[in-house]
């Protein structure tokens, strides 16, 4: 039987903790017990973890072997702020597909209200991606970086960057997707409404590459499941 995986929140040599509400969800929802055995992300490892003990708010695991970790590749989701609800949806599908880092951006048409609340956001943001992450079996969540406006996100580097557009008739995402060399890929996903002209620009400018996902117009939240979907099932 799959053993249900948790990420750790402290962790010293061969002992691991969940506390605060982590450890309350396990004990009073999953009602655990002291001697069931769950795997124990670490951070950079994940190991066979047994419940020694239960406290208020706390629970603590005796760890055990390393378990082999799923090699998946270096994905960096540059996401337009976009509705939250929406947003939400997005940042846990695409965690449990396997993004290593999820930058919210703040495009033109980025609504100013949502750019204003983003900041108040990454507690919430994290912790969907850590129950994502646990959900799906995953090491580590994604980094959830802080929001960046559109013209420090471009600068950003890596070994392929790729922006989605709409206005891309030619060039489709895989076609454009190979293993590069510093192993980092960076897919920019565009706000409610697409990229503004001017922005596209400046990804040219600033040498991005341009694909699309296909004919069909997609809502931001589908356009980010289905790219990360389709740069992870190609490269991985």
């Amino acid at each position: 039987m799959t053993r249900r995986r948790w990420i750790a929140d402290e962790v010293s040599g061969n002992q691991a903790a969940l506390t605060g509400e982590h450890a309350n969800h396990l004990v009073r929802v999953l009602r655990a017990r002291v001697g069931q055995e769950f795997d124990i992300a670490t951070g950079a490892v994940v190991r066979h973890g047994r419940i020694v003990t239960i406290q208020e708010s706390r629970v603590e695991f005796e760890l055990g072997e390393e378990v082999p970790a799923a090699q998946v590749p270096n994905v960096t989701l540059l996401l337009a702020i976009f509705k939250f609800d929406r947003m939400e949806w997005a940042i846990e599908k695409c965690t449990e597909l396997g993004v290593s880092r999820i930058v919210p951006v703040i495009a033109r048409r980025t609504d100013a209200h949502l750019a204003a609340a983003a900041v108040k956001r990454a507690e919430r943001w994290n912790r969907i991606a850590i129950q994502a992450a646990e959900q799906s079996r995953r090491a580590a969540p994604p980094e959830i970086a802080a929001p960046l406006k559109l013209k420090d996100a471009a600068t950003m580097t890596a070994g392929l960057r790729i922006v989605l557009a709409e206005s891309e008739q030619e060039t489709l995402l895989r076609d454009v997707l190979s293993p590069p060399p510093s192993g980092e890929i960076l897919l920019a996903i565009g706000p409610e409404g697409g990229w503004a002209e001017d922005e596209l620009q400046l990804f040219q400018k600033s040498g991005w590459t341009s694909a699309s996902l296909g004919p069909t117009i997609l809502r931001a939240e589908t356009a980010a499941i289905a790219a990360t979907a389709i740069t992870i099932a190609e490269l991985a």
